[in-house]
């Protein structure tokens, strides 16, 4: 019975490595996604074929989806004990003993996409000014996760994590320039 039990944990340990791993990079690419769909919600661009109540749907159940991702991503991280990382040290930034400046990253990431997905939740009741100031973390916690992944994540300088991040940050900064672009002519003076 000894030797099951030794060689079920390194396997269980290596599984949580790999689900933590695995959860990491598609949190990633939810984010990027909910980013992109939420810039594209607030330009307010629609197609015949994609109305924009199906973008904005898109954009909260992809959200919802990167919040369940990041969830597993945690607590997989917490559970592995690889590294020693506890529960707070996945909310209170920057005060974890292992990595503590790409692990805080990720703390405060997951503190900024916790307090946009609470206050989705209850955007009725605030308010849409209060939901807007603080549905603009959204953007700040995108790169933020971004440092945190390219910082810590074991496979950052592996050629197709390169190539997810340089697809992702490529997105993200085309779809911002587009959101300026459609903004800054609002913003000019009228000619008289």
């Amino acid at each position: 019975m000894i030797g099951v039990a030794s060689t079920v944990a390194p396997a269980a340990s290596k599984g949580l490595w790999y689900l933590t791993r695995g959860t990491g990079v598609v949190s990633l690419v939810l984010l990027t996604l909910s980013i992109v769909l939420g810039i594209v919600t607030t330009v307010r661009w629609e197609h015949h074929n994609w109305p924009r109540w199906i973008i904005e749907g898109l954009h909260r159940n992809i959200s919802l989806l990167a919040v369940f991702f990041i969830g597993i991503h945690v607590a997989t991280t917490v559970m592995d004990g690889y590294a020693p990382i506890g529960w707070l040290d996945a909310v209170i930034p920057f005060r974890s003993p292992y990595r503590p400046l790409w692990l805080g990253l990720g703390a405060l990431s997951l503190d900024m996409l916790l307090a946009v997905a609470l206050t989705s939740i209850v955007r009725a009741r605030l308010g849409y000014r209060l939901w807007r100031a603080v549905h603009w973390l959204a953007y700040a916690c995108w790169p933020v996760a971004l440092a945190h992944g390219l910082g810590t994540g074991s496979d950052a300088r592996a050629s197709w994590m390169v190539a997810t991040v340089m697809v992702s940050a490529a997105t993200v900064v085309i779809a911002l320039a587009w959101r300026l672009a459609v903004a800054l002519p609002l913003l000019e003076p009228s000619q008289p």
